[in-house]
């Protein structure tokens, strides 16, 4: 296949003028033949990575239901999200080894849809005052031989793990898991700078959803978002779904980190492409009005995004974010950040012939290409 015409995302110069070429699976330096696609018009910009989404269409990863998972991965794909690692809540152990042998099998069969890079366990080793939206009747404090047989049971699949390190055992936690090759995400904690920053240097590489279920980043206690920036190396997921963070404050924090350290996630529910009411969320309700999601029994409190990982890059957009900044961050760092960077997130030849179309004028997607198939839009 020949990409022609568009204007085309590139890691070093933002966006270039040139054509792409692929050989069927993945890009190439110079044409092989095939089908000619058109993208005059179009921005031509990777196939998105969501690493921190919980659902979409009316389906829940954490359901660990096969027909579920392969209803979101259809869904993602058909939204330019190509790879995805769906998170897990915080339930019991037995549910949380159900939802990774699904996952595990899923893959296994070799699925339609977004590819499945991994999984993410958002919970349960998370910290009661900050839990958010998770279930509070199922924290654990950090187990690393826990983590292990989850490991085991998801196939080497798990590629997201977050901790409250205020939490006993937290930094042996860390050890653990980053040698079962699983990033550790600093995130639901109560954590000061110096507990957050002894996280990120036992091993920690990540925040989850910076500035949600965290204290606030102030002039004197500047906490878990100080002590990611001055951790180098240590990336920080943003929820830019235009509820969740300020406009104002994304901006900011791409300012703060520099658009190579920032991870642009939807942290989306099984609301995601459905109407307006009431949902289950990890054995608990949720309430959704318009791009609003909040728990039933507590209408303070967010549960998480009605907003797909490519409108959030709209939305970073729409905030003065520039267009290859929210890429970057919506594509490359969230693939470095599972591992999955050698064959995703960017169009540099010997990548996977992966790419999402999208007009000049309104973002809209005009064309998919996955694994070096059109799809029919």
């Amino acid at each position: 296949m020949q990409i022609t015409g568009g204007t085309v995302f590139d890691l070093d110069r933002g966006f270039v003028e040139r054509d792409l070429y692929t050989d069927g699976a993945h890009f190439t330096a110079s044409p092989a033949g095939g089908q000619t696609l058109d993208a005059t018009g179009c921005y031509v910009i990777p196939g998105l990575v969501d690493v921190h989404f919980h659902g979409c269409v009316g389906e829940d990863f954490s359901d660990a239901t096969p027909d579920g998972l392969q209803a979101m991965a259809d869904y993602e794909l058909s939204q330019g999200v190509t790879y995805i690692c769906p998170a897990g809540m915080t339930l019991p152990e037995e549910q949380l080894r159900r939802i990774c042998e699904n996952a595990a099998a899923h893959r296994a069969k070799a699925a339609s849809g977004a590819y499945l890079a991994g999984l993410n366990l958002e919970g349960p080793f998370l910290c009661a005052a900050k839990k958010g939206a998770q279930n509070g009747a199922f924290l654990h404090d950090p187990d690393g031989d826990m983590l292990h047989r989850l490991q085991q049971a998801a196939n080497g699949l798990v590629k997201l793990v977050s901790v409250a390190p205020e939490q006993p055992g937290s930094l042996p936690f860390i050890a653990s898991a980053r040698a079962d090759g699983i990033t550790v995400s600093v995130g639901h904690t109560t954590a000061d700078y110096d507990t957050a920053l002894a996280a990120f240097q036992a091993g920690a590489r990540q925040a989850t959803h910076l500035f949600n279920a965290m204290p606030p980043f102030t002039h004197r206690a500047p906490g878990v978002i100080g002590a990611a920036f001055d951790t180098p190396g240590v990336r920080a997921e943003l929820i830019c779904d235009g509820i969740h963070i300020h406009p104002s404050v994304v901006r900011a924090t791409f300012a703060l980190f520099g658009a190579e350290r920032v991870i642009l996630i939807s942290d989306s529910l099984r609301a995601t492409g459905m109407p307006d009411g009431k949902y289950p969320f990890g054995g608990q309700e949720i309430v959704v009005c318009g791009n609003r999601a909040t728990m039933a029994d507590d209408p303070n409190t967010l549960a998480g995004s009605v907003t797909s990982l490519m409108g959030c890059l709209r939305q970073a957009v729409s905030f003065g974010i520039p267009l290859a900044d929210a890429v970057r961050a919506a594509s490359y760092n969230p693939a470095c950040a599972i591992g999955i960077d050698d064959y995703a997130g960017s169009l540099d030849a010997g990548k996977e012939a992966t790419a999402v179309l999208l007009d000049q004028q309104d973002l809209t997607i005009r064309a998919i290409v996955f694994r070096g198939d059109l799809l029919a839009q």
